[in-house]
């Protein structure tokens, strides 16, 4: 059996695609660069892969705001095709910029079907600068086939714009009832939720990272593909980032 096809879509501004090349190849699947532009000429692009990841960066300046001008590109072009690829059941993942652009395009948490934008956002830190630091997650979730539930990852976080918040306490229950949040920021023992830094933005809930209804879409603020290598991690405590993407290739080989 050939090895899963991941497809990395990147454009300018874009600065973690390499890290997501490494990342997948490591776990056994073949990674290719696609610029957003050469999709938008041949949609058909998205079918010829087993994933598609959205990495980290702060795509087109993120001058409006994070991940929104790459959003309303792929809602304007590819909105189609990119549904009928989640459809047709492939794996599709994003982190940290990559995160922002499925919320904004109405990938997650996609509640009441995909393509519908507005149940949660990502929002500015509670510190009000950009956090660049290290933290622990934890899988809440069987839902999922990224991250099984009581995984621990520990992996870096690197962005100012990464509040999970629901539109309501109703959307945030929903997701909870039926497992799209995948991720929560773990705090210490005898440290209250919420608690920062070990929760790094205000995120309710600790939410780190949520998936769709299917569990096959997912996406996280902090950056598994940051701790690959036993060396990764500054207390060398292993590279508990790498199964991430072995769990999406090793679904990918069960499932196609």
């Amino acid at each position: 059996m050939s090895a899963p096809r991941v497809t990395i879509l990147r454009t300018a501004g874009t600065n973690c695609d390499a890290e997501l090349v490494r990342a997948f190849e490591m776990a056994g699947g073949t990674a290719s660069l696609l610029h957003l532009e050469a999709v938008v000429e041949r949609p058909s692009l998205l079918r010829e892969a087993d994933v598609l990841a959205f990495p980290g960066g702060f795509t087109y300046g993120d001058d409006v705001a994070s991940g929104a001008v790459f959003a309303v590109k792929l809602r304007a072009r590819l909105l189609e095709p990119l549904l009928r690829a989640v459809e047709e059941g492939r794996l599709v993942f994003g982190v940290c910029n990559g995160f922002q652009i499925l919320v904004r395009a109405g990938l997650l948490p996609a509640l009441d079907g995909p393509g519908r934008p507005g149940d949660a956002a990502l929002g500015f830190n509670d510190s009000a600068r950009f956090e660049d630091r290290w933290v622990a997650l934890e899988g809440t979730s069987d839902l999922c086939p990224w991250v099984p539930r009581g995984t621990v990852i520990e992996c870096p976080v690197a962005h100012g714009e990464g509040k999970f918040v629901a539109r309501d306490g109703g959307v945030l229950r929903r997701m909870e009832e039926r497992g799209q949040v995948v991720l929560r920021y773990r705090m210490p023992p005898g440290v209250p939720p919420g608690t920062f830094p070990h929760n790094p933005n205000g995120s309710e809930a600790d939410v780190a990272g949520v998936c769709d209804p299917t569990g096959r879409v997912f996406g996280l603020m902090p950056h598994p593909e940051r701790n690959i290598l036993p060396w990764h991690h500054p207390g060398r405590r292993g590279a508990s980032g790498l199964p991430v993407f072995g769990n999406a290739i090793r679904w990918v080989r069960e499932h196609r």
